[in-house]
């Protein structure tokens, strides 16, 4: 009898397991969801933001279509890796072309960095500002979808700063090559 109920109550803490990563699943795509049909509003959010923020500077004078341009590109880059098999893979494999990119733009890695914080912050923000997240449940859901960008954001950022730190590296040899 012990034995059939411990079966039983394991049954049903895989049946809720299961049940709460469907529902947690589909919470996080009304989320990349939201995102990627709004990558458009999100993006000039973050565009205007990037431009006037005092710890982005160097993008002060760069051209909004371009930052634009950017974002966009993230934020559809961003729910293809969220849903891969393998995100740190996807991330390396297109994230080190943004971090190519903000170096030879004459980026600081700190502006690079800061400029994808200030992305997943817009996504965010955008989000709450849809008051997507209703219900007590779904704000439960919510922490668990943050947990999930704050994991990709992980990926990303040490994509980037591991490329830039490359490309520094390989300019520096270049130097000492042509003293």
């Amino acid at each position: 009898m012990v034995r059939r109920n411990y079966f039983y109550g394991m049954a049903i803490a895989l049946y809720d397991y299961s049940r709460t990563r469907v529902t947690m699943k589909a919470f996080t795509s009304k989320l990349v969801d939201l995102t990627q049909k709004n990558a458009d509003a999100i993006a000039l959010q973050w565009a205007k933001d990037l431009k006037t923020n005092e710890k982005t500077y160097t993008y002060h004078e760069a051209s909004e279509d371009k930052i634009i341009l950017q974002a966009k590109d993230f934020y559809s880059n961003f729910q293809m890796m969220f849903f891969h098999e393998s995100p740190y893979e996807y991330a390396e494999e297109i994230f080190e072309k943004y971090a190519e990119e903000r170096y030879r733009d004459g980026i600081p890695l700190h502006e690079a960095l800061y400029a994808l914080i200030l992305m997943r912050r817009h996504m965010w923000l955008y989000a709450e500002f849809q008051a997507m997240f209703n219900t007590e449940v779904e704000h439960r859901q919510a922490v668990g979808s943050l947990s999930r960008s704050i994991l990709m954001f992980d990926y990303i950022i040490y994509v980037v700063a591991r490329k830039f730190w490359k490309l520094m590296k390989l300019e520096l040899l270049e130097i000492k090559n042509t003293q």
